[in-house]
Order: structure tokens, then sequence, then C-alpha cells
């Protein structure tokens, strides 16, 4: 479910970003004026500005609440941490680790190595 919610995010934020950048802003009419021919392409002058904020206020809304959702499921997830596992044993004082925790032993001879620098 959550990898459905990231891929949804994802294409949602890659909709804001490609509508925003197809958008002019108010000082493209004074561009257009000297000869870019651009101001009303392809919906007309005032029916992109609609259909284009239209479609940007939708992918914004899920983007949105996408975010939530996924911030929502990462903060409820349910996961194996070592450090939730020892938390009971540091109270209870018992020495045990769960079976999938590998203690690295210490190399041969290194019993001689002080622990602390001689001062």
């Amino acid at each position: 479910m959550e990898k459905l919610v990231l891929v949804i995010h994802v294409l949602a934020a890659l909709g804001v970003i490609g509508l925003v950048l197809l958008q002019h802003g108010k000082g493209a009419d004074m561009g257009a004026s000297f000869g870019s021919g651009a101001s009303g392409s392809l919906f007309g002058v005032s029916g992109s500005a609609n259909f284009m904020s239209k479609a940007t206020a939708v992918f914004v809304m899920i983007f949105f609440t996408t975010s939530l959702t996924l911030a929502y499921m990462s903060s409820h997830r349910v996961s194996g941490s070592v450090v939730k596992a020892n938390a009971a044993n540091v109270v209870t004082g018992a020495k045990s680790l769960p079976a999938d925790v590998v203690v690295p032993k210490a190399p041969a001879g290194s019993e001689d190595i002080p622990s602390q620098p001689a001062k």
C-alpha cells in the first residue's frame, strides 16, 4: 500500500512541476507583444489559464494528500528495531539479544591492548 501511495506521490509531483513550467506568468503578455506570439497558443488566452490552474490545483491537492498519507504511514510503521527490542532488556536487566543480531568477536590477541591510552 505504501509503494502505491509513493508512486502516486511522485506522479503528482511531476505533474505539478510540468504544469507550473507550462504556465506563463503575468509578464509573459509583454513578451508576446514583441513578437513571441505564444500568448494564445493551445487553449486560447483565457482558456489555458483556467485549465492549467485547475489542473495544477488538482495535482497539488493530490500531492498534499499523499504527503500526509506517507507521513502517517511512516510514523505508524511496525519495525523490528534492535533499539526497541533491547529497550525492554535494559529496563529488566536482561543480557539477551534478539536471534537475528550478530555480535562481532574481538580479534585474537586484543586482550593485551589497553582500552585507554597511557598518560
